[in-house]
């Protein structure tokens, strides 16, 4: 039952996406300030973006019994901030006249092979996971606790790169599951279309004049008959075959 609940909070990607939140959330109030950021926009867009992924991680995760479609709609909008804030790290070293670490070396190797502990929650989901998520918060302290900005914004580059090429695993891993298995809302489609061709098969409803199989009965939601009843063929959209219904 835990587990169900709280699905997402043993997902690698939920736990970076909160360890990045954190130490953005530390670096906006350290180093920027009314000289640098005089409006508090930067601080706002960056906080916002930092939040806005592990919240649509979790609310995606939480949607994937009901609508796959929509999990994945959610996690690619959690990618989508997390490159927005990569760049707000970028633009913080191309504004000092410093450049990001390079993918050779010492510095970006140690932070990209530095990896999760597994969760391990038992009944305590919230309190141990909160543990869990500062345990690994702390194994970047080196870098995201520097007084120097430069090596702080370079550290949370790397790893909102990182989290971006695993949301992007973690979508292509959701896709396949559709694929095969559809989704909750997906197959309620499925269903009232079963229904309503088998409701027009016991009424007597005309048969397709292009493929012969049996129509249903829609209404226009656009064009000139828009608001117009009209026979559909059971089979659409592979086949397109209509009928008018003699008033």
């Amino acid at each position: 039952m835990e587990i169900n609940r709280f699905g997402y909070y043993w997902l690698d990607t939920w736990i970076l996406a909160n360890v990045i939140q954190l130490a953005t959330q530390d670096f906006c109030t350290r180093f920027l300030n009314h000289n640098n950021d005089p409006c508090g926009r930067q601080y706002d867009q960056m906080t916002q973006a930092a939040r806005s992924a592990p919240a649509n991680i979790a609310e995606g995760n939480s949607r994937h019994s009901t609508s796959k479609e929509t999990e994945m709609k959610l996690t690619d909008v959690a990618r989508a901030t997390l490159s927005e804030l990569a760049n707000d790290y970028l633009n913080w070293l191309l504004r000092q006249e410093s450049i990001p670490w390079s993918v050779h070396s010492v510095e970006y190797k140690t932070v990209s092979n530095i990896r999760f502990d597994r969760p391990d929650y038992n009944d305590d989901v919230q309190y141990k996971s909160s543990i869990h998520i500062l345990a690994q918060k702390h194994k970047f302290d080196q870098w995201i606790k520097s007084e120097d900005s430069l090596t702080v914004a370079n550290c949370l580059l790397v790893l909102c790169n990182r989290l971006v090429m695993m949301l992007g695993r973690q979508i292509e891993r959701q896709l396949e599951v559709f694929r095969v298995e559809g989704g909750f809302t997906e197959g309620l489609t499925t269903e009232r279309l079963a229904y309503r061709t088998q409701q027009s098969i016991q009424t007597d409803a005309p048969v397709c004049p292009v493929c012969g199989k049996p129509m249903i009965k829609r209404v226009a939601k656009k064009g000139m008959n828009s608001g117009k009843a009209f026979w559909s063929c059971s089979d659409y959209p592979n086949c397109n075959g209509t009928r008018n219904i003699k008033g």
